[in-house]
């Protein structure tokens, strides 16, 4: 049958009208109490990735996010883990997370950049893993990473890291400033909410997920023992950030993406801790 150049048109604007990549929800079998919680590897950055995801999986938890740069494994400590890793490297990946359960959901925090070919090459590992939220903290690159972005269904979430008292150009640990950067783009892009930072910055949660309702695409759930920068992780429930309400927020938001512990706190023995945390979402009630 022949089609006309019409015809032909239609049925090539139709392809493109279709991402390189649609990701797949976060399934149920993944989530602990309706969310999507599991680790942030940085968490485990004294062990490997294969320890990680172990951990991980021991923790009671079926998701984690990865950062780029941990070794891989005891075995092999010269290798490590980020975008550029190796097919090889990427299956072993692929398979010690099959063996325990666990699917990569969420991958940061990585710089990315302006330059489109170099910024692909995160969005081609993301697309490999089956990662749904990228989280960077690199706003001069907007313009390059939304556009793929949206090309491969792939969210990108900025990250707030503490504020810098000493550098002024450090703007990103404001949900005011995240909110202006992202409220006229695509909805692929928005906040990864970083809780613990938030406090650190003397901010409370809570009022900074309200003002980013519609825009928070992860999150890393923190519960800190005060507000000062000093401050440390405990288990959810026992700080100071009112974790039933962050939670009761989230889900009131229909927030549907990834949760990562980043327990930066007793880093050598912090499983019973993140634990905890994985048992107080699976026991919250709102």
């Amino acid at each position: 049958m022949k089609l006309s150049a019409l015809a032909l048109l239609t049925v090539a604007a139709s392809f493109l009208a279709f991402p390189a990549f649609t990701a797949d929800p976060i399934p149920d079998t993944n989530r602990v109490n309706g969310f999507a919680i599991g680790c942030q590897a940085y968490t485990f950055n004294r062990f490997s990735v294969f320890e990680a995801i172990e951990k991980t999986a021991a923790a009671g938890a079926k998701v984690i996010e990865f950062y780029p740069g941990q070794k891989l494994s005891r075995e092999a400590p010269d290798t490590k883990w980020n975008h550029d890793s190796s097919l090889e490297v990427i299956e072993q990946v692929k398979a010690k997370l099959a063996k325990h359960g666990v699917i990569a959901v969420a991958y940061g925090v990585v710089a990315l950049s302006k330059d489109e070919a170099e910024c692909r090459k995160v969005f081609d590992f993301a697309k490999t893993m089956g990662i749904r939220v990228i989280n960077t903290e690199s706003v001069d690159a907007i313009d390059t990473f939304e556009k793929l972005a949206k090309e491969y269904d792939i969210k990108v979430g900025f990250h707030n890291h503490p504020k810098r008292e000493k550098d002024a150009n450090y703007k990103v640990w404001d949900p005011n400033y995240i909110l202006e950067i992202v409220k006229d783009r695509d909805p692929h892009i928005g906040a990864c909410a970083d809780t613990g930072h938030w406090m650190r910055s003397g901010l409370k949660p809570l009022e900074c997920l309200r003002l980013l309702k519609g825009r928070i695409v992860s999150s890393h759930l923190k519960d800190l023992n005060g507000f000062e920068r000093s401050a440390h992780d405990m288990p959810y429930g026992q700080g100071e950030a009112g974790m039933s309400a962050l939670l009761s927020e989230l889900k009131a938001q229909g927030f549907d993406g990834p949760i990562s512990i980043e327990y930066e706190f007793n880093w050598e023995n912090s499983l019973p801790e993140v634990t905890a945390c994985i048992d107080y979402v699976k026991n919250w009630k709102p």
